[in-house]
């Protein structure tokens, strides 16, 4: 039986179901949307497994299930190593967003990496402490900085709305995810110049382990 991971709710469970209905393959949910369980019609020994897409990287490196649809920054944030046990099936061209460093609107001398490196240098020797920077994505963006040779700086974690923390005075920036950059806007933040830590995008992941005959024959049926 292949275990099929697809996110429980909200406009990513839409879209995936669409897809695969594209595929000859019917996903639904049982019942009423309090319910995780789901059918699915047009495929032979496949089950529908409904989880949070926050969920769906660990799910399937531990082998509970063995194809999941969640964001490509979910899992490269979530599994360090990822590639050596899941396998990238396909991007499914739907939930885009980017992963991005914003800065208030108003530090007009701030429009790229260069300019928050010593913006951050001067930080650190006026507070005493360094420039905070609010995220979800804490190995993401560390390594991402890292590459671009930032140093004077500290990640807060964020697990509420993180567009908040810099006027709610608990950070200086934020990495976070966006779409439209519409939320950013909305609240006096503005993206750095350079292209974003990660392009990201719903896709379809597949335990490697897994990987075996009846997997591969779904794999095919699906145009992959």
């Amino acid at each position: 039986m292949i275990r099929l991971g697809v996110p429980s709710k909200g406009r990513l469970m839409e879209q995936t179901f669409d897809w695969f209905a594209d595929r000859g393959v019917r996903l639904s949910r049982s019942g009423s949307d309090r319910e995780y369980a789901g059918q699915v019609e047009g495929a032979e020994g496949v089950s529908l497994v409904l989880l949070s897409a926050g969920e769906i990287p660990r799910e399937l490196r531990a082998g509970r299930i063995e194809l999941g649809v969640t964001g490509t920054d979910l899992i490269r944030e979530k599994l360090a190593g990822w590639k050596s046990d899941i396998v990238e099936a396909v991007p499914m061209g739907f939930g885009h967003a980017d992963l991005i460093l914003a800065v208030p609107e108003c530090w007009c001398d701030c429009e790229n990496l260069d300019d928050l490196t010593s913006i951050a240098r001067d930080f650190r020797a006026v507070h005493g402490f360094r420039l905070r920077i609010a995220t979800k994505y804490h190995r993401l963006v560390r390594a991402w900085l890292a590459a671009h040779e930032v140093a004077d700086y500290q990640l807060v974690d964020s697990q509420g709305a993180t567009e908040g923390t810099v006027a709610n005075q608990t950070a200086e920036a934020i990495a976070d995810i966006t779409s439209s950059g519409a939320t950013l806007r909305a609240n006096n933040l503005k993206i750095l110049s350079e292209e974003p830590i990660l392009r990201s995008q719903a896709t379809l992941f597949a335990n490697r382990a897994a990987m075996d005959p009846n997997m591969k024959r779904f794999l095919n049926q699906l145009g992959l």
